[in-house]
């Protein structure tokens, strides 16, 4: 369940019905909650504010994987295991990557079929398939990186993800935004019906256990390689944004 912050306005929307008009049939005692509905029907505005801003990523996801091929399954197993310690020791022991930063997101072992009219589908060989992805801080050596991740017998490296690792300390601004934002709106139709916009009568988010969201991917990164045959990763900016319903009084 959302965050809500109210406002007390019980007063306000009787008062509004009885200028609306209007009947409804409800039990003895119950007048002043049917006049409350009534009220919240006809004289509010409800908009959706969005706010977003572009920021410099900080952390980086790298996904890093092994694919070897043998004869059986074992073997291909085998081969792949010591390839991945390869590439784990240089994370760890070269580049000073913490154990906790890198994690298997995948592995398995799988065969591979070839077919023909003659004798149809066959087994021809199996392939084992490793992937670490490794959490990474420095921005500027992921090309580097990746160059000697590929060098130690990497040769699945399937992406990179860029984001904020404390997309909370952009809060304040993005609700700001998404709160001004609302405001052009709720003006905007207020206006168009020849109504003035009143006080705020409740705000929420959507979710309130993630209130800032942020991109999983950066919106300009890119990889190329330089004269030099390196690769460069260009990390661009993330997007850090919010929603916020907001209710208005119409007067």
């Amino acid at each position: 369940m959302g965050k809500q912050w109210m406002k007390p306005f019980g007063a306000v929307l009787v008062a509004s019905s009885l200028l609306v008009g209007g009947t409804a049939w409800v039990a003895p005692g119950n007048y002043a909650y049917a006049a409350e509905v009534q009220g919240v029907q006809q004289n509010v505005i409800n908009v959706v504010g969005k706010g977003e801003i572009q920021v410099k990523p900080d952390i980086a996801y790298l996904s890093i994987g092994v694919n070897s091929t043998a004869d059986t399954a074992a073997s291909a197993q085998k081969a792949n295991a010591a390839k991945i310690q390869k590439v784990t020791n240089l994370l760890k022991n070269t580049w000073k990557i913490s154990a906790d930063d890198i994690q298997t997101s995948q592995f398995y072992v799988q065969p591979n079929y070839t077919y023909s009219e003659k004798d149809g589908q066959k087994i021809k060989g199996y392939t084992a398939h490793h992937t670490l992805t490794v959490t990474y801080r420095d921005m500027d050596k992921i090309g580097e990186l990746l160059d000697a991740a590929s060098q130690a017998g990497a040769n699945n490296i399937e992406n990179v993800r860029f984001t904020v690792e404390n997309p909370e300390k952009y809060e304040s601004e993005v609700i700001a935004k998404a709160v001004a934002n609302a405001d052009v709106k709720a003006g905007a139709i207020a206006k168009a019906v020849k109504r003035q916009l009143g006080a705020v009568l409740s705000v929420s988010q959507p979710d309130a256990n993630v209130p800032v969201f942020y991109a999983a991917e950066s919106l300009m990164s890119q990889a190329k390689n330089d004269t030099d045959g390196g690769t460069q990763i260009e990390a661009g900016q993330v997007k850090v944004s919010t929603v916020l319903n907001i209710t208005y009084e119409m007067k």
